[in-house]
């Protein structure tokens, strides 16, 4: 990475926004945005940040598609569980496991992407800069 002592300043004087606003008592989080500057966001503004060094889904709308194929494995397994039933033997049922795993699953990423939308919804109000997806801050301001 090229040192830009531009993007420095303004990382520093965001860095010291930052720090006033949290002796203020206001919830803030610092991040990186997608561009790599460090932003100062409102806690409502942040909605969810994916973790690093895997695949990631970063956006509301993608959250809610990994919500629908969970919602899908759910009834899915409701009918695996009551198949046998329409032969008259008992239920499958290991089925709820899946579930279990898959409703929680939907009800986990539900709220995510729930999050997320409303986040971005702020964010586009506000003119705030879309957070980046590693949820580290350069070494010089975590701490």
């Amino acid at each position: 990475m090229v040192y830009d002592p531009e993007r420095q300043r303004r990382n520093d004087a965001v860095y010291a926004e930052h720090k006033q606003a949290l002796a203020a008592g206001e919830k803030r989080v610092l991040r990186t945005t997608a561009t790599g500057e460090l932003h100062s966001y409102a806690g409502e503004e942040i909605g969810f940040t994916p973790g690093a060094g895997q695949v990631q889904v970063s956006t509301w709308w993608g959250m809610g598609i990994v919500t629908v194929v969970l919602g899908l494995l759910f009834v899915f397994s409701w009918a695996l569980f009551f198949a046998p039933v329409l032969k008259g033997e008992s239920p499958f049922w290991t089925a709820l496991f899946l579930t279990a795993l898959t409703g929680l699953g939907g009800w986990y990423t539900f709220g995510l992407a729930r999050d997320e939308h409303r986040a971005a919804k702020l964010r586009k109000e506000r003119c705030a800069p879309k957070p980046g997806t590693s949820g580290r801050l350069p070494s010089e301001y975590s701490g």
